[in-house]
C-alpha cells in the first residue's frame, strides 16, 4: 500500500515537485561522446530531456552535468524551457556512476520546497511528458515512492517523495542509482504503467542512435 506524503496545501494549491535530470554520463561505448550533447531535432539531447520534466508538470528543475559540463553549459544554456527555474550543477564525481549524480542532484535541492523528485535519465528519448505526469499524478494521490512500469518492469520515471532523500543518498552507489533503496522499499512503490505512452529505450551504443531519429 502506497505511503502517505504532503503532497498537496489545501490553501496554497499543490507543492512544487522537483525535476531531477541525470545528465552526466560520457558515453563511453558512444566514443566518449557526452549523452547530454547527442543531437536530438537539432539541439542538445539534454534540452529535450528538460522540457520533458517541465511539460510534465515538473519544476523547479535540477540538472546534474558531468562529462563535457562545460560545453554543455555553453550550448544548452540559453535554451532551457521558457519560464523554469532551473539549476545545473556539476558531479565531479560522475565518472563513478549514476549513483553520484543522484546524490548531487538531491543535495542541490535540499534547499527547495519540493515535496518530492522526479527522476529521469537523459538518455531516454522515448520518455515524454505524458509519462512524467502519470507518475507525477500518483504522488498528487498520495504516493511517496512511485515508478513507470513498462509491462509490469520497474523504470522510469521515478518519484521519491523528500522524506526519502536521505534514505536514497546513502544508498546510491556506483551505476545502481536508487535501484537498492527501491529494492529494499518494494512494497511501498507504487508502480504506474506507462507502456501505452512511452519506451524505456536507452543509448548506449551506436546502434542506439537511431533512438534520436
Amino acid at each position: 500500500m502506497a505511503q502517505t506524503t504532503d503532497a498537496t496545501d489545501t490553501t496554497a494549491g499543490p507543492v512544487p515537485v522537483a525535476g531531477l535530470l541525470l545528465a552526466a554520463g560520457g558515453g563511453r561505448r558512444l566514443g566518449g561522446r557526452p549523452k547530454a550533447l547527442l543531437a536530438y531535432r537539432g539541439r542538445p539531447l539534454v534540452e529535450h530531456a528538460a522540457r520533458v520534466l517541465r511539460e510534465g508538470g515538473c519544476g523547479p528543475l535540477c540538472v546534474v552535468l558531468g562529462a563535457g559540463a562545460t560545453e554543455v553549459r555553453g550550448r544548452a544554456g540559453l535554451s532551457w524551457p521558457p519560464g523554469a527555474e532551473v539549476v545545473v550543477v556539476d558531479n565531479p564525481d560522475w565518472a563513478s556512476g549514476m549513483g553520484s549524480s543522484l546524490r548531487t542532484g538531491l543535495a542541490a535541492l535540499a534547499a527547495t520546497g519540493a515535496s518530492a523528485a522526479l527522476v529521469t535519465l537523459v538518455d531516454q528519448p522515448r520518455i515524454g511528458p505524458a509519462a512524467v505526469a502519470r507518475v507525477l499524478a500518483a504522488h498528487r494521490s498520495g504516493a511517496g515512492l512511485v515508478a513507470a512500469s513498462y509491462d509490469g518492469e520497474r523504470g522510469h520515471p521515478v518519484l521519491f517523495a523528500r522524506r526519502h532523500w536521505e534514505g536514497v543518498a546513502r544508498s546510491a552507489d556506483g551505476d545502481r542509482g536508487a535501484r537498492a533503496y527501491l529494492r529494499e522499499h518494494a512494497a511501498a512503490v507504487t508502480l504506474v504503467e506507462c507502456g501505452d505512452i512511452a519506451a524505456p529505450d536507452d543509448i548506449d551504443t551506436p546502434d542506439d542512435l537511431s533512438l534520436l531519429d
